[in-house]
């Protein structure tokens, strides 16, 4: 039975940082917390939100805006499919992604003034739109679920239930390396570290030898149990900063040279997407993130030889998350859930993805990004708003976030509304 859209609304709220953060060579000093609402004609509602990053979705379009510009750019986006929908039906929210995105991307390419937009830049916009539509999609159906949610043509991609999933800190350039020792020491094992710093190829290449020997100098000798060789992995994420293979292969060069380099587990996105470059001589496991825009994308970055893909349920939606998902299964290729410097409740959507994924190659467990404890201001008065709020399974410990039976059933919380999204709407007569 079609569910039919009555009414839509939007907000959003201003969340800073506390101090710059930085990758693709910029920097950010806040994050836009967008939500959603739908109402369905049975008078059912939801609020879906979702985290803006402009910098991540599309470097140009962050560097030609200023950063309030590029944040409301992406946020009329939003308020553009929100438009699209209302008074519309659809049958599973799969359905109404496919419905809307093409037009909002072609409205993002109009608005920005860019021709090339980064597709992520659409589906990033998209997050808190395709999380409401789930969320009303759920509570017309009766489903309280994250599994019993999922449509069956996806279920086998998201077919384990892991007990532990490993939580990875990010390290960006800003981060000194006591505190990724400080990291490691309390029992945080699988790290990413951003490489590509600021600056020309051979400046970027010799901040990123320095950096690399500074970090494994400090923690390259810590041990731990949750891999085979007991070693700490490194995970490399350089955004497409690398414009030659011939520039990385120096840098891999450097990390055999100073003996980090077996410690190399992956290198996210070390080229520009438009380059096309074949990866399957690079020597470590290569992963597709932003380039791997939809399945279609994904498919392609697997016969360029990318051996692992970046799922990001709460940038890409989890609508598109699953087509990626699926195509990855279906071609072996092992995936896990990298993070956007989301909010509390937006690590459980992604947390519910990577704790149905296959372990990770070399651990027997899933991986889910968080840096948001890392790097907003407000990050303990953020947690509050989580509706399980101080619940075991939304803490790290030794590295991990231990997931029982409770998390599996209140799914990490996602169904259950917060409190300080929805009041959002309640005096909004838009």
């Amino acid at each position: 039975m079609p569910i039919k859209i009555e009414s839509v609304k939007s907000n959003f709220e201003r969340e800073p940082l506390r101090r710059p953060f930085g990758f693709k060579g910029g920097y950010m000093s806040e994050i836009w917390q967008t939500a959603a609402h739908m109402v369905s004609k049975s008078g059912i509602s939801s609020t879906g939100i979702c985290t803006q990053s402009v910098l991540w979705s599309d470097a140009q379009v962050f560097a030609s805006y200023s950063e309030s510009g590029g944040n409301a750019l992406m946020y009329a986006m939003t308020e553009h499919a929100l438009n699209m929908v209302r008074d519309t039906t659809f049958t599973t929210p799969v359905d109404l992604l496919d419905t809307v995105l093409e037009e909002v991307y072609t409205y993002g390419k109009l608005i920005t003034g860019n021709p090339n937009l980064r597709k992520t830049f659409a589906l990033n916009s998209l997050v808190g739109f395709d999380n409401a539509a789930w969320l009303l999609y759920a509570r017309e159906k009766g489903l309280n679920n994250f599994d019993d949610m999922i449509p069956a043509f996806y279920k086998s991609a998201l077919s384990y239930r892991h007990k532990q999933v490993a939580s990875i800190p990010l390290m960006a350039y800003s981060v000194p390396v006591h505190e990724i020792t400080k990291a490691a020491e309390e029992g945080y094992f699988f790290m990413k570290i951003k490489i590509g710093q600021p600056g020309t190829q051979e400046e970027m290449l010799k901040k990123d030898k320095e950096r690399l020997s500074a970090i494994h100098n400090a923690i390259g000798h810590i041990e731990t149990s949750h891999t085979e060789d007991g070693k700490l992995p490194y995970y490399f994420d350089a955004n497409g900063r690398y414009e030659k293979k011939e520039t990385l292969f120096r840098l891999l060069d450097y990390a055999k040279k100073i003996g980090a380099f077996g410690q190399i587990a992956l290198i996210e996105e070390p080229f520009p997407e438009e380059l096309e470059e074949h990866v399957a001589d690079i020597g470590v496991r290569v992963a597709a993130d932003e380039s791997a825009h939809t399945d279609v994308d994904a498919l392609k970055r697997i016969q360029m030889g990318y051996t692992a893909i970046a799922l990001k349920a709460i940038a890409k939606t989890l609508s598109m998350t699953l087509k990626i998902a699926k195509t990855a299964q279906d071609n072996g290729i092992p995936c896990f859930c990298a993070d956007l410097t989301v909010n509390p409740i937006l690590v459980d959507w992604n947390k519910n993805v990577a704790a149905r994924l296959a372990p990770f190659p070399g651990m027997g467990l899933g991986l889910v990004e968080t840096n948001g404890h890392q790097n907003y201001k407000n990050w303990d008065t953020m947690l509050k708003y989580h509706p399980c709020y101080n619940a075991p399974w939304t803490k790290t410990i030794d590295g991990v976030f231990n997931l029982d039976e409770n998390f599996y059933d209140k799914s990490g919380g996602i169904f259950l509304p917060s409190d300080h999204y929805e009041i959002m709407f309640k005096h909004d007569k838009s």
